[in-house]
């Protein structure tokens, strides 16, 4: 029986088309040992080996997969594709540094603006057949392996230490519980030390009760526990030893993390900042050149407002208009309308082709000039 599965990765740059849509590439899968809950809170751990992950079947079933906001309920047929597709994998598939890299188009309006706000974990949903196979993958144990994967959608989750699957269940028999490696979030468990509760990986709690069980004393000699009771607590200090050490080692990892993180966002905002500017500059003068033949020269543009020069032009048709308790839309929108108008007309700020304004009679002299111009050209 295939069970459903999610892997998780980081958008960590995209670019957007003309036509607004978002596109990103990214690694979506790579081969390893993840732990991965199941549904009565045991852990195993699953194989995805190159060999599968790498086939021509888990490639193939890369190529033009729908992009979700978050993992639905369900596997992504063609009944409910119209209700959870956001945009579509490319078919650029390739295999590179060990991942599997694809490119995404998101054209849904919404999704983006939740990328730009900092969505930006993938996850991909996806199928196989999980055999139970011991053995080992660079020098990692494992218990099953996943053979016949099949990616089923791409979903753009939100990040968490919980994880976005944990919510994901109806359809599924496991989550992945995902590693700091792949920066996506973790399902911490509960573990008590000398009666202190902490919350760990729950690879790490495996990893302790491994150590533990190797150190551990045995009842074969109770005359030795009684005349050296100092033996017994060797264990216990292992114990909590081997979690101080790799308590350690988590925390370092996630404050670096968390320093590359807030790094790459320093960056990006100010690229972004710098574009804003760029396009804001390029907007105010083609505002101006578009609008000063139609105002003229001795109209003075320092000071003033894109809605104030813009109010302007539409004031030099209408004399009695006012732009007090319009919206920017209102305002954008009969800008855009009169400046068609003008230039479909040929008019200017001055001479005899000047701008118009007041009642449709004078819009009937306008036509007439009109007119009268097209008959000059014949």
């Amino acid at each position: 029986m295939k069970l459903q599965r999610y892997d998780r990765s980081l958008i960590n740059d995209y670019a957007e088309t003309s036509e607004g849509y978002l596109t990103v590439r990214v690694p979506i899968t790579r081969p390893g040992v993840f732990p991965y809950a199941r549904q009565d809170g045991t852990v195993q751990m699953e194989a995805k080996l190159p060999d599968e992950i790498f086939s021509d079947l888990t490639i193939r079933s890369a190529r033009s997969k729908p992009i979700t906001d978050e993992h639905p309920r369900e596997p992504v047929t063609l009944d409910n594709y119209q209700t959870y597709a956001k945009g579509m994998s490319h078919t650029d598939v390739q295999v590179e540094d060990l991942k599997l890299y694809v490119s995404l188009t998101i054209t849904d309006k919404d999704l983006i603006q939740k990328v730009h706000d900092g969505k930006r974990e993938i996850s991909i949903g996806f199928m196989s057949d999980v055999i139970a196979e011991s053995g080992s993958y660079n020098g990692q144990p494992y218990e099953y392996v996943q053979r016949n994967i099949e990616i089923n959608h791409i979903a753009i989750v939100e990040q968490g230490r919980a994880g976005p699957e944990v919510a994901i269940r109806a359809d599924s028999d496991a989550w992945q519980i995902d590693s700091g490696d792949n920066k996506g979030g973790t399902t911490l468990v509960k573990y008590k030390i000398n009666g202190k509760e902490y919350e760990i990986d729950p690879a790490v709690k495996a990893h302790i009760e491994q150590l533990a069980a190797a150190t551990s004393t045995t009842d074969e000699d109770p005359e030795e526990e009684e005349t050296e009771p100092e033996k017994k607590e060797e264990p216990k200090k292992k114990k909590t030893d081997a979690v101080d050490a790799l308590l350690g080692r988590l925390d370092a990892l996630e404050i670096k993390l968390q320093n590359t993180q807030q790094e790459l966002a320093d960056e990006k905002a100010k690229q972004m900042s710098a574009d804003k500017l760029d396009k804001q500059v390029e907007a105010r003068v083609q505002l101006i050149s578009a609008t000063k033949p139609l105002l003229g020269d001795s109209f003075d543009f320092t000071g003033k407002t894109d809605r104030e020069i813009k109010e302007a032009v539409i004031a030099t048709t209408s004399k009695d208009f006012k732009g007090d308790g319009k919206s920017d839309d209102y305002i954008d929108a009969r800008f855009d309308t009169t400046i068609e108008l003008v230039q479909s007309n040929g008019y200017s700020s001055t001479g005899a082709n000047s701008m118009w304004t007041g009642d449709a009679s004078q819009s009937t002299d306008v036509n007439t000039m009109r007119a009268q111009r097209l008959n000059m050209r014949d």
